[in-house]
């Protein structure tokens, strides 16, 4: 049996239309928990960006990094209209994914 890993772009907020952070994984919940408690210092620790707010999953590292590198050359708005598209209320998606 083989595993596949999962690599994952992600964008958390630190409220609705506050502070957006992005970043990739290969281990989202882990990474995410890492964020919420402060595990790092670092931007999420000093501005408060620990809502999971959209995530997006890839088959492999350099999908993934390359997406990434795509959306932090996005502005704003357009980040924020990609998050009201998969999550209009901007729910905190973390829960959702360690079920």
């Amino acid at each position: 049996m083989t595993t596949e890993k999962c690599f994952f772009v992600y964008i958390l907020a630190s409220e609705r239309n506050g502070t957006l952070y992005g970043d990739v994984t290969s281990d989202l919940v882990k990474r995410i928990w890492q964020h919420r408690n402060d595990e790092a210092d670092g931007f999420t620790k000093k501005y408060g960006a620990h809502a999971l707010v959209w995530f997006e999953q890839h088959e492999n590292a350099e999908s993934a990094i390359t997406r990434e590198k795509q959306i932090k050359k996005w502005n704003r708005m357009w980040k924020i209209r990609e998050i009201e598209v998969l999550n209009p209320t901007w729910k905190d998606l973390y829960d959702d994914i360690t079920v």
